[in-house]
């Protein structure tokens, strides 16, 4: 199997970088301080296509395929996780499942839109999150069209969103339903209060009787867990990716750190202790590069990539805390200043536990994967 890029996506990777290292990297520190998504990039992440990143040509996208996406959320999240986060949930989430069980109506009327605009995609509730069936969220029908009410909590890109899909209860099951966030009867309520990824939107959304036009249903009624689970795949990969570019990013300043910083007269990157943090830190990424590498390629190929897209973001978890983890400790007392981006780094790894499914659960479904065929029933 050749592993080197092609041209193409070596022309991609080298765009992407460009504009993380001069666009995102200027804004992500101003944009945790603030605690508030940075409008203007966003709207240069556009310009460039970004938002519609894996959308057809014909669609009017950029038609990335699946491997440079992750090049693209990689870089981004070397300079800053919420920016890469904010693009993974808004494409992953939201385009992908308009392109893969969106009608043609419903592509031409919200693509174009979201090429421009942020979307969100609002599944977990109060009392319901790994377990999406349990969602309490209700559309019900009024001839034509369906009446949504219920209560929406952790919803990544509700504060700027244009478009949102919800996940709803109907008489048919669970099923997903395209929501203009300015319709009559949605309230956007206040940023939730972060420990990382504070420049990505997370509200709680309110649905008081909001009027949803039955061409605004995605799929059949009763497909909405099916929607879900693939879009939850493509996130995982997205994550992944975003996941190496942050580990990456905090060995890159704990190098520079290193590097500089003297005790007893030399450099402490001469030390072994320290060494050692940066050895372990290099091949835990490279693991973790073709763990990514190996599920777009399944996914290029047409085949089910879903373990491998798991797998690559419950380890790139891992390694993104362990990499923020160990360059604070690089860094020593200063690590633990908000002058220093390792700190930063270090707030955000973390959240990558909780996006795109549990560990705990993931862990679950590749057990039962393992056992499939035993005759033995793996529960949470």
């Amino acid at each position: 199997m050749d592993f080197s890029l092609t041209e193409e996506q070596t022309m991609f990777r080298d765009l992407f970088r460009d504009f993380a290292q001069k666009e995102v990297a200027k804004v992500a520190q101003h944009a945790d301080e603030r605690e508030e998504p940075p409008v203007a990039l966003l709207k240069k992440a556009a310009a460039q296509g970004f938002l519609a990143a894996t959308v057809p040509e014909d669609l009017g996208g950029a038609a990335l395929d699946l491997l440079s996406y992750s090049l693209l959320l990689e870089e981004l999240a070397k300079e800053c996780l919420s920016t890469a986060v904010t693009l993974a949930v808004h494409n992953s989430l939201v385009n992908a499942t308009l392109v893969k069980y969106g009608s043609a109506e419903q592509q031409e009327k919200w693509l174009p839109i979201l090429a421009e605009n942020l979307g969100g995609f609002a599944a977990t509730e109060p009392d319901a999150g790994s377990d999406a069936a349990r969602v309490t969220t209700r559309a019900t029908r009024q001839g034509e069209s369906y009446l949504l009410s219920g209560v929406k909590t952790w919803v990544s890109n509700a504060g700027q969103a244009k478009v949102l899909l919800v996940l709803a209860q109907t008489a048919g099951g669970p099923s997903i339903f395209i929501i203009d966030p300015a319709a009559p009867g949605v309230k956007i309520g206040l940023r939730e209060p972060t420990t990382g990824l504070r420049g990505v939107a997370i509200n709680t959304v309110y649905f008081d009787l909001v009027e949803v036009a039955d061409a605004d249903r995605v799929g059949a009624e009763g497909e909405g867990l099916i929607i879900a689970q693939a879009a939850n795949t493509h996130l995982q990969l997205a994550l992944a990716a975003a996941a190496l570019g942050l580990a990456e990013g905090a060995s890159a300043l704990g190098r520079s750190f290193a590097i500089e910083r003297k005790q007893f007269g030399v450099s402490i990157a001469t030390k072994q202790g320290l060494g050692n943090y940066f050895a372990d830190c290099e091949i835990e990424q490279e693991a973790l590069r073709h763990l990514i590498e190996y599920a777009a390629w399944l996914a290029g190929e047409g085949k089910a990539y879903a373990p491998a897209a798991l797998k690559a973001k419950l380890f790139g978890a891992k390694i993104a805390r362990t990499a923020a983890n160990l360059m604070l400790q690089v860094h020593g007392g200063y690590g633990f200043s908000d002058e220093y981006a390792i700190s930063r780094l270090y707030r955000d790894a973390k959240a990558l536990d909780f996006l795109g499914g549990t560990p705990q659960l993931g862990r679950v479904v590749i057990a039962q994967q393992v056992f499939a065929g035993a005759g033995l029933t793996i529960k949470p």
